[in-house]
């Protein structure tokens, strides 16, 4: 139930709950990381070095006599910073979206309105682009493509974003007086349309080598879809509970005392 208080809090306030929300939700992520994701990392590069030992001696290229920049150990110990750092930023950006967005949301309690926040960036941001372009393991993809790839997925996530603002132009256009089930159809036909179009439009890359493990392969994309769901659902959870603790101690003095 919506709470009496008008007063929208200072955006250093919010920026500061999305940024703190962000680094926790970050830290969990990279321990769901670590925990479900690290060992197919490992099995993809030991597939990796498998496949190098195998190439002739004249073929170019030697694999062993390359020092890695950043050891596995060193890797691991990092992935705890990048995604710590990288739940910040994106908690950072929800909140400067919460606060642009303050005066086009209706009367939601302070939190509800975070967490519907936070579920459409997992959905435009994580969801629509893994189905198009699911994540690969080390030893998969031609370097070659590298720049194309990254670029077209980068794509994807504004356009995934773009289907969901078209699913919710599409809720408001039916207006406030149609029955709720046809508000809910117009937002997922918006929604189904622009990623449709997206997914016919962008081109689709087929890397992955004929004798690469199939089990090993979508092992490690779930772990890495489960990793940005952690995350996500974390800066959700924790900034609808941070901003609706603030809401809550800012209507209290209006409350009548008993």
């Amino acid at each position: 139930m919506p709470l009496n208080d008008t007063t929208a809090p200072p955006f250093v306030t919010v920026l500061v709950r999305g940024l703190l929300a962000g680094l926790i939700a970050g830290l969990l992520a990279g321990t769901f990381a670590y925990v479900a994701g690290e060992p197919h990392v490992e099995a993809a590069i030991a597939i990796e070095e498998a496949a190098a030992h195998t190439e002739p001696a004249a073929g170019g290229h030697q694999h062993d006599d390359e020092d890695a920049l950043v050891t596995r150990s060193g890797q691991r110990g990092g992935l705890f910073l990048a995604t710590g750092l990288f739940g910040a930023a994106m908690g950072g950006l929800l909140a400067t979206a919460y606060v642009l967005l303050s005066r086009r949301r209706r009367a939601y309690d302070d939190g509800r309105s975070g967490l519907l926040l936070a579920g459409a960036a997992l959905l435009g941001a994580v969801i629509v682009p893994f189905l198009k372009y699911p994540a690969n393991p080390p030893a998969v993809g031609d370097p070659a493509t590298i720049n194309q790839r990254t670029g077209t997925y980068l794509l994807m996530v504004v356009l995934g974003l773009v289907a969901v603002w078209a699913g919710s132009l599409g809720y408001r256009a039916v207006g406030d007086q149609a029955p709720s089930w046809l508000r809910i159809a117009a937002a997922v036909g918006g929604f189904l349309l622009v990623t449709a179009v997206s997914y016919v439009v962008l081109p689709s890359f087929q890397e992955v080598p004929a004798d690469f493990p199939a089990t090993l392969l979508w092992d490690f994309r779930l772990a890495s879809l489960g990793t940005q769901v952690v995350l996500w659902t974390g800066i959700g959870l924790l900034f609808a509970a941070l901003m609706h603790h603030d809401q809550r101690r800012r209507a209290a003095p209006a409350l009548p005392s008993t």
